[in-house]
């Protein structure tokens, strides 16, 4: 029997194919017909892997979000928020372009789920009211959405002339740029360590 001339079709395949069009052209870019010809299958191939859209979009964020951090609650509350905020920005600014799908909550998502049963018990454990647990846990994920979304240092032009004597607190705002990776960076953590001193 003759090889077949395109590579069989897995879930592992399908998932990567469809992370790369939404990297590329934006969650509305994804379609199962667009999807289905950059595999060179026909759409319905698509449909022995994965039952919809919806499926498809919550295995990728399982596979996306499968490296955060949940350690650290064996060591202390906040060291588990802090190293849990930081994969879990790290994990979402790898594909920015899947945050406003996350960002609607976990719900069908048992990876997810089971993340934020480990915060939430952690916090109650440590005294927090089931309230308060789930307070702190929705501020942590403002914070870690909110700096996975979108970049404000690459938000300035980095023409001097766009600010020059009408915005003189702004005179240097034109360098921004050049160093949003850093900055960005260093606002997440200046957020998140006011945030976890608060509390």
């Amino acid at each position: 029997m003759p090889r077949p001339s395109t590579p069989l079709l897995s879930a592992d395949r399908i998932r990567s194919a469809a992370l790369a069009i939404i990297d590329r052209d934006g969650l509305d870019g994804l379609s199962m017909r667009k999807l289905a010809a950059e595999l060179g299958v026909q759409a319905a191939s698509l449909y022995g892997h994965v039952r919809t859209k919806d499926q498809l979009l919550n295995d990728i964020a399982a596979s996306i979000l499968q490296p955060v951090d949940m350690s650290g609650f064996d060591v202390d509350w906040r060291e588990g928020l802090v190293r849990c905020a930081r994969s879990y920005r790290e994990a979402l600014s790898a594909h920015p372009n899947i945050v406003p799908f996350l960002a609607y909550g976990p719900a069908g998502r048992e990876e997810s789920l089971r993340r934020l049963d480990i915060l939430n018990g952690a916090l109650v454990n440590a005294g927090w009211s089931r309230r308060e647990a789930t307070m702190i846990v929705a501020g942590l994920m403002f914070i870690v959405f909110g700096a996975a979304l979108s970049s404000f240092s690459n938000g300035f032009s980095a023409d001097p002339a766009d600010y020059g004597d009408r915005f003189p607190n702004l005179d240097r705002a034109h360098l921004l740029p050049a160093v949003a990776a850093e900055l960005d960076r260093d606002s997440f953590e200046l957020t998140l360590a006011a945030f976890v001193r608060g509390l």
